[in-house]
Parts: structure tokens; C-alpha cells; sequence
């Protein structure tokens, strides 16, 4: 190795081992708290909501959204927000608004950021009619404490949480992250994520539930639905005590079907690269095809239609 080249080896070294040092020491300073290396500054503002409202309707850009039963009869409004960026808070023909105002600059978009925006709205618990939350990179989260007429949440990237009920739809869609919907009725049910995993349990709709996914992950439990349609790329599903009066209907690409005793008046599955499997409360007549595999299921010549095929992958069906 050339002497020159040695002599930047140990420079290159050293300044690393100096920058090590001078982090360690400022880190130690700051007891290695890296919140507080954020460039961000936020602040926390609070509106009361005076005017009566039976709507809501949020639209933000980076912020969390919690919806909390207040301990009384008052609405308000809590914003942990940037000091650029802040939300405005108005009640406009009946629906109460909540809206981010940027007004930052360009280069206000740079920085280092170890914290991020919340929402909490406090309001009394009860009906209310259309909730609508949309939102670019940020968690939702609605619990049990409410009914609206209808639900409708967009997200780019961020988890979606609900509990509350509707009288007629709730549709959830989000780009990248998880959704959960658990222990609610309503009239339909409308799921779809691109990326990320959909939990779905203790549901009842008079009509349709239609959950789409490309990659992730779906488990269905203690579903009672009209018809229930799963659509997706990638990714198994668990269909666990999901009863559907009319049809239950699974489209993979690739991804394993399971069924725990399930069941609905016509079943029909299609996956290219996957198992099917598992139990049905009612006999069948069954219609049953795999390219690479084998096929097991039972020889019942009454009931509804059966339907499922896969290309590479077993079917192994039975009847509780």
C-alpha cells in the first residue's frame, strides 16, 4: 500500500473518531435524548366547539387522529401541531371541520424530526352522521364510544383503528399500513389497503363486506355479512366463522385460503399459488381443480355450488 494512501487512511480515521467523540459528549449533554435534536418545533393549541354539528370532517397532512369520549357535555378540539402548520377549527352547516393550513416554506420542509403531529377530538358520546378523516402519513383511531351514519377514512400511510358503528357504510382505505375493525355493525363494510395487514373480527352487516389487499395478510372472524369478497395479490387469508347468506368469493395470486368452519350458500376461490383448506358447516357440491397438487374433499352431491381452484397448491376441504 502506498505511503500517501496509508497517511488519508489514518485522516479518514481519525476525523471519525473525532466526530464519534464530539457526538457522544454533546449526546451526553442532552442525556441522550434524541428528541431533542429535532429541528421541528411544536405547540399545543386547544378550541372549544360552542356551535351544535351532527358532521365531521377532518383533513390533515402528517397528524395523528384520536377521537375521545369527553368527560362532559363539551366539544373540543386538541392540536399538537407545528407553529407553520396548523390546523384551523370551524363549524360550517353543521359539520365541525378541522383543516391543516401550511404556510411554510420550502425550506421549513428540511429538517430532523423526532416527533409528530396529534389530533384528539373530545366530544360527547352518542350518534352523530358522516365522519370523514383524510390524511397523508398518520394513525387513526375511532373507538367504541360512537355511531355515526356513515364512515369514510383515506390514508396514504398510517394505521387505521376502528370500534365505532354505522347505520349504513363504513369504508377505510389507506396506501401502507394496518387496519383493524373490530366488534361493529353496519349496513356494508369496504376495506382496502395496498401494503399492510387488515383485521377484521366480530362484524355484523346486513349487506356486502369487500376487503381488498395487494400485499398483506387478512383474517376475518366472526363475520355474519350477505356476501363477503376478498380480492388481493399477496397474502394468505383466514376465514374464521365468517357466514355469508348468499357467497362468499377469494381471489389470490399468491397466498394460502383457510377455512374455520365457514360457511355460505355458493363458496368460490381462485389462487394461483396456494393451499386451500379447512372446514364448512354445510354440505356442498364441489367443483374442485390444481394444476400441482392434490384435491381432497368430500363426495357430497347435495347443497350449494363449491367452486375453488388453485395452480400450485393442495385443496383439502371437509364438513364439520
Amino acid at each position: 500500500m502506498r505511503t500517501t494512501t496509508k497517511v488519508w487512511l489514518i485522516i479518514a480515521a481519525s476525523l471519525v473518531l473525532i466526530g464519534c467523540i464530539i457526538f457522544g459528549g454533546v449526546m451526553s449533554m442532552l442525556k441522550w435524548d434524541f428528541t431533542k435534536l429535532s429541528t421541528v418545533k411544536y405547540e399545543t393549541n386547544d378550541y372549544e366547539i360552542n356551535q351544535a354539528y351532527k358532521n365531521i370532517s377532518i383533513v390533515t397532512d402528517t397528524a395523528d387522529v384520536v377521537l375521545v369520549p369527553s368527560q362532559n357535555s363539551k366539544s373540543s378540539v386538541v392540536c399538537c401541531e407545528q407553529k407553520n402548520m396548523r390546523h384551523s377549527v370551524t363549524v360550517k352547516d353543521g359539520t365541525l371541520k378541522i383543516e391543516v393550513v401550511d404556510t411554510r416554506k420550502w425550506y421549513e420542509h428540511i429538517g430532523i424530526n423526532f416527533g409528530g403531529p396529534k389530533i384528539t377530538v373530545s366530544i360527547p358520546q352518542g350518534e352523530y352522521a358522516a365522519l370523514s378523516v383524510k390524511s397523508s402519513t398518520g394513525d387513526v383511531e375511532i373507538p367504541k364510544d360512537f355511531k355515526f351514519k356513515s364512515i369514510d377514512i383515506l390514508e396514504s400511510t398510517g394505521d387505521v383503528t376502528s370500534y365505532a358503528c354505522a347505520s349504513e357504510d363504513i369504508k377505510i382505505k389507506t396506501s401502507t399500513g394496518d387496519i383493524c375493525v373490530e366488534n361493529v355493525s353496519a349496513n356494508t363494510l369496504d376495506l382496502s389497503v395496498s401494503t399492510g395487514r387488515i383485521t377484521v373480527s366480530n362484524v355484523a352487516c346486513e349487506g356486502d363486506v369487500k376487503i381488498d389487499v395487494s400485499t398483506g395478510k387478512t383474517n376475518m372472524t366472526n363475520i355474519a355479512c350477505k356476501n363477503a369478497t376478498s380480492n388481493g395479490n399477496t397474502g394468505d387469508i383466514l376465514l374464521n366463522n365468517v357466514i355469508a347468506a348468499e357467497k362468499i368469493s377469494v381471489k389470490r395470486s399468491t397466498g394460502d385460503v383457510k377455512f374455520d368452519d365457514s360457511d355460505a350458500a355458493e363458496i368460490f376461490v381462485k389462487t394461483n399459488t396456494g393451499h386451500i383448506t379447512g372446514t364448512l358447516l354445510s354440505e356442498k357440491v364441489f367443483i374442485a381443480q390444481t394444476d400441482t397438487g392434490r384435491v381432497d374433499v368430500p363426495k357430497t352431491t347435495n347443497g350449494g355450488k363449491c367452486e375453488v381452484s388453485t395452480d400450485t397448491g393442495n385443496v383439502k376441504l371437509k364438513i364439520r
